[in-house]
Parts: C-alpha cells; sequence; structure tokens
C-alpha cells in the first residue's frame, strides 16, 4: 500500500518514537477501509518451519474472545518492516492476538529441553507459546512469536495462556533493556484477550504478547537432541544456528565454531547484566538463547538497595539465580550445551571433552574482561581499575546503597557536587575515602560528568513502579504503564518532573517477591 493509494480516509494513527529533545511524529498513517481488508503485510520468510518436523510441532494459536490492542511498538513495527496501517487495523488485531495467523505464517511450537534449577527435564518445548515466523527487516531476521497463545503439545497440564500482568512486565523491561544497551529480545505488542486466566491468586484478565527475537533457540533446543543421541538433527541445528547467527564464525569443526560464539556472547550478556544490577531469575538451560540475546522475562527484576545475595523469584528458594550467581550460572549452563554438542565436537569422547574444555575455560576470562571495562566506563575512566571498582561495589553493600543511583551520582561528584552521592549512605566515612582514590585516577577530564551520565542510567524498571502499573492495569487504567515505558525510553538523560521515576522504594513499596505467571 503506498500513500498515493490512501485517499479515502478512514481513521488516523499518530505513531510516535521518543526523540531527545521531545517526542515528535515518525510516522502517520491514513487508513482506508479497504486497505484494512488487504493481505497481511508482514514479510515473512520462514526458515525455522524448514527444518525436520521433529524440531516442532505445527499449529495454531487458539483464539481469545475480546482482544483488544493495549500497545503497539512503532519502532520495532518500523524495523520489521512491516506494514503500519495493515498491523494497526483489525487484520492487524486478529494476528496479534492469534484469532488469525496472517498470510505466510507458519505457526508452530518449539521442542526443546533444559535444566530447570539443576533438575533435568527431557522434554519441555512451547507451552504457551507459538512461533508466527520469521521477517527479514532493517536488523536482519527475528522471529515473531505470540506468548499465552494456547495450550500446545508441550504445556504440560497448563493452559497456554498468560496474565496481563507477566505480559506488560515483559513488554516494560524487554524495552527496558533494549534502550539500556543490552541484546533482548524485544515487545512488538501487548493485547488484552477479554478473557480470564486462573492462577493460585484467582481470575485475573489474560493477555497475549507478540515477541520478536533473533531465534528462539536455546541451549535447552541442543539438549533436547544431544539427549536423544539424534547427531543428525544436532548437526542440522549447529548448521542452522550459525547460518542465522554467527556466519562469520571460524572454526573447525562448525560445532566449536558456534560453542565459542555462544560461549563469548554469554560472557558478554552476563556481564552487561551485572553492570545494571540486572537479575534474570529464572537461568534455566530452556531460557538461554544461544543467540546471546536475553530472553524470558519471568520473574526478573532489578537491584534497589544493592546485596550481592539478592533473589526476587518466589521459585528460587535456595537462591541459585542470585545475582551475584549469575556468571558462574552462565558457564554452568555453557558447559550443558557442550555436553550437547561432544558427538561433534572430536572423534572419541577424550578428545572431544578435551575441546569442549578448552572452549568453555575461556568464558572466566571474556566474562571479566568485559566487565571490568563496563566498570571501568561506569566509574568514568579510561581503563578498567577492578580494584577500584570491587571497593565500590563493597562499600555499597554494607550500606545497601541504591546501585543505580550509586553509579549515576557519580557524575555530580565528578563536578565537584559530592553530597547528591554520600545522601545515599548512612555512615559515608568508607565512601569519602574511596572517593579520594577515586578521584586521583579518574584524573582532570573535561568530558568526566557527560561521559558518566553516558552510561549509568537515571531510569531502570524499578520493581515497585513496574508492579504499580500492572495493578493499575488490572483496574483498566493504561496509563501508568504508558508513562513508565515512555520515561524508560530514555534512561539517561534527565527528564524534568518525572523524579519519582527515579527514587528508590520506600520501605512500603518494596518488592519482595516476583512471579512468572505460568
Amino acid at each position: 500500500m503506498t500513500f498515493g493509494q490512501i485517499a479515502a480516509i478512514w481513521e488516523t494513527y499518530f505513531i510516535w518514537r521518543p526523540d531527545g529533545d521531545g517526542r515528535q511524529p515518525l510516522a502517520y498513517v491514513k487508513v482506508m477501509m479497504d486497505d484494512l481488508t488487504t493481505p497481511a503485510m508482514i514479510p515473512f520468510d520462514n526458515s525455522y518451519a524448514k527444518l525436520p518436523e521433529r524440531f516442532y510441532v505445527r499449529l495454531a494459536p487458539t483464539p481469545v474472545n475480546a482482544p483488544r490492542l493495549i500497545k503497539l511498538n512503532a519502532d520495532l513495527v518500523e524495523r520489521l518492516a512491516i506494514n503500519p496501517a495493515w498491523l494497526a487495523g483489525p487484520e492487524g488485531l486478529a494476528a496479534l492476538a492469534g484469532n488469525a495467523p496472517p498470510p505466510g505464517a507458519e505457526p508452530l511450537a518449539q521442542v526443546y529441553a533444559g535444566h530447570q534449577f539443576g533438575g533435568w527435564s527431557a522434554q519441555l518445548g512451547d507451552g504457551r507459546a507459538v512461533l508466527l515466523g520469521e521477517v527479514v527487516g532493517h536488523d536482519g531476521r527475528r522471529d515473531i512469536q505470540l506468548k499465552g497463545a494456547g495450550p500446545t503439545p508441550y504445556s504440560r497440564m497448563g493452559d497456554g495462556r498468560a496474565p496481563l500482568g507477566p505480559v506488560l512486565r515483559e513488554y516494560i523491561i524487554s524495552e527496558a533493556m533494549h534502550t539500556l544497551g543490552v541484546p533482548t529480545t524485544r515487545a512488538l505488542a501487548a493485547v488484552a484477550s477479554g478473557e480470564a486466566v486462573y492462577r493460585e491468586e484467582g481470575p485475573l484478565p489474560g493477555g497475549v504478547l507478540t515477541r520478536v527475537a533473533a531465534s528462539h533457540i536455546r541451549v535447552g533446543t541442543f539438549q533436547f537432541f544431544g539427549a536423544r543421541g539424534d547427531e543428525e538433527a544436532l548437526r542440522i541445528l549447529v548448521g542452522h544456528a550459525l547460518a542465522r547467527h554467527y556466519p562469520g564464525a571460524a572454526g573447525t569443526p562448525p560445532a566449536l565454531a558456534l560453542l565459542d560464539a555462544v560461549v563469548a556472547a554469554q560472557a558478554r550478556l552476563i556481564a552487561k547484566w551485572m553492570s545494571l544490577g540486572f537479575i534474570h531469575g529464572v537461568m534455566n538451560t530452556d531460557n538461554m538463547a544461544i543467540s546471546g540475546e536475553t530472553i524470558d522475562y519471568g520473574p526478573c527484576a532489578f537491584l534497589d538497595g544493592y546485596d550481592p545475595l539478592k533473589v526476587f523469584s518466589f521459585i528460587d528458594q535456595q537462591g541459585r539465580y542470585a545475582y551475584r550467581n549469575q556468571p558462574g550460572i552462565g558457564h554452568w549452563n555453557l558447559s550443558r550445551l557442550a555436553i550437547a554438542l561432544l558427538p561433534l565436537l572430536a572423534d572419541g569422547e577424550d578428545a572431544a571433552i578435551a575441546v569442549a574444555t578448552a572452549s568453555l575455560e575461556r568464558y572466566p576470562e571474556l566474562y571479566e574482561a568485559e566487565r571490568q571495562r563496563l566498570m571501568a566506563a561506569k566509574l568514568g575512566l579510561t581503563a578498567p581499575n577492578a580494584g577500584l571498582a570491587d571497593e565500590f561495589l563493597e562499600i555499597m553493600a554494607a550500606a545497601g546503597a541504591d546501585f543505580t543511583l550509586s553509579f549515576r551520582r557519580l557524575a555530580e561528584a565528578a563536578e565537584g557536587d559530592e553530597a547528591p552521592l554520600r545522601r545515599l549512605f548512612a555512615e559515608p566515612g568508607a565512601l569519602d575515602a574511596w572517593l579520594s582514590r577515586w578521584r586521583l585516577a579518574l584524573g582532570v577530564r573535561d568530558d568526566a560528568a557527560a561521559a558518566l551520565r553516558a552510561v549509568n542510567p537515571l531510569y531502570i524498571p524499578r520493581n515497585h513502579l513496574v508492579e504499580e502499573a500492572i495493578a493499575a492495569a488490572y483496574e483498566g487504567d493504561y496509563a501508568p504503564f504508558e508513562a513508565l515505558v515512555d520515561v524508560l525510553a530514555a534512561p539517561f538523560a534527565e527528564q524534568p518532573s518525572r523524579e519519582r521515576y527515579a527514587a528508590p522504594p520506600r520501605p512500603a513499596q518494596e518488592v519482595a517477591r516476583t512471579f512468572c505467571g505460568t
């Protein structure tokens, strides 16, 4: 559909994108009644559906009763080269709700296995998600998947649905992670299903999230075939994953090239998590994407007061996925990938184990190098200084100082005003001594404050604000959700009159536990 063809106006939709100096129109689309019934304008080009059928089960999403669009991600619509006029109309809503897969889609549920909290599950799979297909847009090939799309053969007695709260949580946090510079899946749309979803707390409004990912191939996908001794499937999957995610990866055999690439990608990803105080909450191997993106935002949360032992997830009773454990868990998960790939790494088990071990031994060094690089930037330093960074974290932990604001307030300290930072510490004596050493390491830099503000966010999706938005949405008020998404679209810029979004929670607002919604 061209703009020249759009003469008879049905309705005008304004699609906005945050801009550094305010909100500017990205596009406005005049939609004709006739155009709302044209074929779907999603440019599908599906490769996973061409793999052997033991990789998935073909099925359509289960329709919902009364879908209503809550949020459409205009930036992502543009990047995916999807026709915005069609997507904003009734056929687009039907596609986003799972009521009518658009032409070109090849809906399927992927199979995988995984270690969940250390325990082996031989078959998992998409229990409440359906992959519609893939599109090739401005950022390359991307999956389009519906979460909360109804039961599949992998639902394990579940209803396949999603409460609206987890849908909004994933939309908020995944988009925040994107603006914070973290590799992540993204949210294309959030839809209210018009149906109740029943959980332990009773009936809840239901929702459907449209998730976009580089792919949904997980460590657990390789584990599924590795556990079955299906070397043919492993070879096919290795070739597919390399072509899709790491076409330039060097190494022989191909399985080693893939393992090396995933090791490096995960080291970078988890270092980024740690630099922002992000806790994934459920780092099972089936929640670890081989693309190096953050995937599956269930009981995730950001730190407020710094506590390296912090756990939010209600189901993580033993603290397996506590904040400080994430780098080690990432390494453990990679070892599960290596085990699945052993038959393809070398002839003979001993030789394969030696090859896998050498690849895995690169992870701690890669992770630490990236962590030190990120921490140096967060301190405004031009070279890593692990001792100074670790000492700052120790002082923060002892005081329970706010993680995000402690780093952000270094910008004011660089300008000569230490008061905002010192107010975060009840007894700032240790901080004062550290500040002297930090100033010495910082040296004379005219751009120090600006550099610090460019890497240390002021706004993160704080747990109490996310819960506030969800609670309001359950009452039919989406204004807090919209406002929070808007603030988080520019996390590094001062936003006048929005101070509450930067403030830590008061004691009564603190969120102690988070839930995944299944």
